[in-house]
């Protein structure tokens, strides 16, 4: 596809990113490194083999001498090319791929965020896996889920990450809560009244009004039977009446509605809370908090791991006028997903593997990742169920109506009955 039949489309794509923004489940991206780098277009490679090839990443807290940099450079050497790597600020990065897509100056290969995937490819700024020859066999099914598109895969996921429940060993031993009574919502706000009872604090968690509180919303939502299609579905609104009803009682604070992931996690840390969702790129920090903590899976309604969304990122082959370009990439992306690649960056990223194959191997390593293993292997993209460029416009009145019911502006019902209004009409 030419850029210029490309241009057509990359308008819509912008807003609808612009929407799903960044959920924050993504490696820690910092501030925008390297000099921008010029795409296939002008590469200094006249075809297929040689030259220079270009990769853009969400992940400029790594520089030259970092592990993920150095693998990239051995990747190229295999490959027989140069490599030239710039790191971009997640939200730069989906802006600078679109503008260079309508200049007919795209990266070679792409590392981007999961949800902005089928914007992308709906855009028809990336190629499928059928055209590029990448084997997606041994990855995940549900974590493949999360890019694609009308029966179509749009590259491989490098790794994933997701949401669970950390939660103080200390406060629930105080309180006389034993964890393994924690199986479902009944038994979980059990707990936090316990918890409330005895002087401390029951769960924090972000409910803020961006992607950040959909992302978290949906475990919930996902775990009381309800589906994306359907906003206030009773199943819906048991969810957001979960919510309501923790903040209603003193079990939440009223400060979720304007946390930010970050900021609920720096609550927990303070040692008051008996829970916290959270992700796996907190481990780092649960491992400096000062306490003994535990993981479990954010539970369902009546029992059973909820199905939480998947985080990090898709590798990805731009579309290209040189097709011949597309051999070298393909081996690029192969190498930088391959079992013997995967386990290393997955751990500097703070990712469970894609494969389970791999996943075993980050288990034996590390055994305290088992509970994440369990959660991945229990969850879902975000743009699955073929909802792709349908999603932002169904998450923002979405986390709009979370933020309405535990504001006390709307009940739940209400809140999510408007919501399916606009997602209806958005989505028509």
């Amino acid at each position: 596809m030419k850029a210029q039949s490309i241009a057509r489309r990359v308008a819509a794509a912008g807003l609808a990113l612009a929407v799903t923004g960044a959920a924050g489940a993504c490696s820690a991206s910092k501030s925008s490194t390297g000099s921008a780098a010029s795409g296939g277009g002008t590469s200094a490679a006249a075809g297929g083999g040689g030259g220079t090839f270009t990769v853009w990443d969400p992940y400029p807290q790594f520089d030259n001498g970092s592990a993920w940099s150095q693998l990239l450079t051995k990747c190229g050497s295999q490959a027989g090319v140069t490599v030239k790597r710039t790191g971009f600020d997640t939200t730069d990065l989906t802006t600078k791929v679109l503008l260079a897509a309508q200049q007919g100056n795209s990266p070679d290969v792409l590392i981007v965020d999961n949800p902005v995937v089928s914007t992308l490819a709906d855009a028809g700024v990336i190629t499928d896996t059928g055209t590029t020859h990448l084997d997606t066999t041994a990855i995940a099914p549900n974590l493949l889920a999360a890019g694609q598109l009308a029966g179509k895969t749009y590259g491989v996921p490098i790794g994933a990450n997701t949401l669970a429940l950390y939660y103080n060993k200390a406060v629930l031993s105080a309180a006389g809560v034993d964890i393994s009574t924690v199986k479902d919502w009944s038994t979980l706000t059990a707990a936090l009244a316990k918890v409330t009872a005895a002087g401390k604090k029951g769960i924090t968690f972000s409910a803020i009004g961006t992607e950040e509180g959909s992302f978290q919303f949906l475990p919930w939502f996902w775990g009381s039977g309800a589906d994306l299609k359907k906003l206030d579905s009773p199943q819906g609104v048991s969810a957001l009446a979960l919510w309501t009803d923790w903040l209603k009682k003193g079990y939440a604070p009223n400060s979720v509605i304007n946390n930010t992931q970050t900021t609920s996690w720096q609550e927990f840390a303070t040692g008051q809370y008996a829970f916290s969702e959270n992700g796996t790129w907190q481990l780092a920090n649960a491992k400096k908090a000062g306490f003994d903590y535990g993981i479990i899976p954010i539970p369902a309604l009546n029992g059973g791991t909820a199905a939480a969304p998947t985080g990090g990122e898709f590798v990805t082959v731009p579309v290209q006028d040189k097709t011949d370009r597309y051999a070298t990439s393909q081996k690029l992306v192969s190498c930088l997903t391959s079992a013997d690649n995967a386990q290393a960056t997955d751990t500097t990223l703070s990712y469970v593997a894609a494969t389970p194959q791999v996943q075993a191997k980050q288990v034996a390593a590390d055994p305290a990742l088992q509970p994440w293993v369990a959660a991945v292997a229990a969850a879902k993209g975000r743009t699955s169920d073929d909802l792709g460029t349908k999603y932002p416009k169904i998450s923002q009145p979405m986390w709009t109506a979370v933020q309405a019911a535990l504001s006390g502006s709307a009940s739940p019902q209400s809140a999510l009955t408007t919501a399916q209004n606009a997602a209806a009409a958005a989505t028509k």
